[in-house]
């Protein structure tokens, strides 16, 4: 539990995480198997097998140590982990990533449309969108699914070709760049899927999809170093190094995404976009991995376009917040400053609509649900994208479509009523 970012509680500290990495099958450990990770660890734990004991009814725990800690007597060690220093955004300097007026639509045979029609229907997935990223930044993408958060992340890695707009990064036009102009750029950026295990290779093992890279780009000076090397990432990200003989069906999802993780911090690049990279990890790797990618960030300079839809890991680890709603940004500011003064009312809705980690917290929230649903980008509404589901909605918001205006307070908000 508190591994987990919280929006109700102050961001400062690192995420705590458990020390250690789960016990090797092939050779459990004696005794307690959480034992050599455990803070409360005695002699003991180590030497006798434990057993489920009643603690309450319905309440179980296979501790030799329970009474002790639900009397009390036990208190978790405190763990001195000051905030990774992030490298400052170079804010004298051009951005590194500049997206401009980015459009992406799809075209789509339309419904009803026969067999041999030709007519066709089109999806605004991104409809006019303008972010930078500083070098050392983290820009958070949020929004609820099916917005346009991948997409953008597609056309950035050139993955897409943009319908309209620019994308320059480390100051070259990149828009319509060919294949072999982007090999260059390639190392430079790198991704973390969404989905692990479409990204992966099938037919090749865990060490030889982290390998690759590094020999295409010659990093390696030979088989043994790329080993080597294949071996330290693994462990980096939480993964044991026998695993790379595995093939990515033998292993979870968690591990799967934290192989993909290894594979985009092989090249060493400089800039690389997160697509849900910790949305397949359970608390405490992800923790460990939100750790990393700021101690990568400080260390190396890295520079990320942090996409999610959990906006307390957004809060977490970003410097700014772009909010999307259906292909277009509703509120882009400091991320401090969006998270204690929301301004565009989806923004608001976000944040309600958001869990808090703490039974006894959580059941005291009122019911907060978001009405609606997301219209299809097929027909998206006129004006406001947002306008059929927003509790201040007027008239001209359902013809005009708002500009993103920049508020007294440095808020960059779509709405015609803030």
């Amino acid at each position: 539990m508190r591994s987990i970012p919280r929006l109700d509680l102050p961001r400062g500290a690192k995420l705590e995480t458990i020390e250690g990495l789960p016990p090797d099958l092939r050779n459990p450990p004696p005794g307690c198997r959480f034992a050599p990770r455990c803070p409360y660890r005695i002699e003991a734990c180590t030497q006798q097998d434990v057993q489920l004991v009643g603690i309450s009814p319905g309440h179980a725990s296979a501790c030799i140590r329970a009474q002790e800690i639900i009397a009390g007597t036990l208190v978790p060690p405190q763990k001195v982990q000051a905030a990774g220093t992030a490298a400052l955004a170079q804010t004298g300097n051009e951005p590194l990533l500049i997206v401009d007026h980015l459009k992406k639509y799809f075209f789509v045979k339309a419904a009803g449309a026969g067999f041999l029609s030709s007519e066709t229907a089109t999806v605004k997935a991104v409809d006019d969108i303008s972010i930078h990223v500083m070098a050392g930044e983290t820009l958070g993408l949020v929004g609820e699914s099916g917005c346009g958060k991948t997409t953008v992340g597609r056309a950035v890695l050139k993955l897409d070709e943009p319908t309209d707009g620019t994308i320059r990064f480390g100051g070259v036009d990149i828009t319509h760049a060919s294949h072999a102009d982007m090999r260059g750029v390639r190392r430079k950026i790198q991704v973390i899927f969404q989905d692990p295990y479409s990204s992966l290779n099938p037919r090749m093992t865990v060490g030889q999809i982290i390998g690759e890279p590094m020999r295409v780009y010659k990093l390696v000076a030979n088989r043994k170093a790329e080993h080597q090397r294949v071996e330290e990432l693994l462990t980096q990200v939480g993964l044991f190094p026998y695993m790379a003989e595995r093939y990515p069906h033998e292993l979870s999802g968690g591990q799967r995404q934290r192989v993909g993780i290894a594979r985009a911090l092989a090249l060493e690049p400089t800039f690389i976009v997160c697509d849900e990279p910790v949305s397949a990890l359970d608390v405490s790797i992800q923790g460990q991995i939100i750790n990393l990618l700021e101690d990568l960030q400080a260390r190396l300079g890295l520079s990320y376009l942090f996409i999610a839809h959990d906006l307390a890991v957004v809060r977490h680890i970003s410097d700014r917040v772009a909010v999307m709603y259906l292909g277009r940004v509703m509120e882009l500011a400091d991320r401090d400053q969006l998270y204690a003064s929301p301004q565009h009312p989806y923004t608001k809705a976000l944040l309600d609509a958001a869990p808090v980690p703490d039974p006894k917290v959580e059941r005291g929230r009122a019911p907060r649900a978001l009405r609606g649903e997301i219209p299809s980008p097929l027909t998206p509404p006129s004006g406001c994208v947002f306008h059929t589901r927003c509790p201040i909605v007027g008239e001209e918001c359902r013809r005009v479509v708002p500009a993103l205006r920049t508020l007294a307070s440095g808020q960059l908000v779509a709405c015609h009523k803030v």
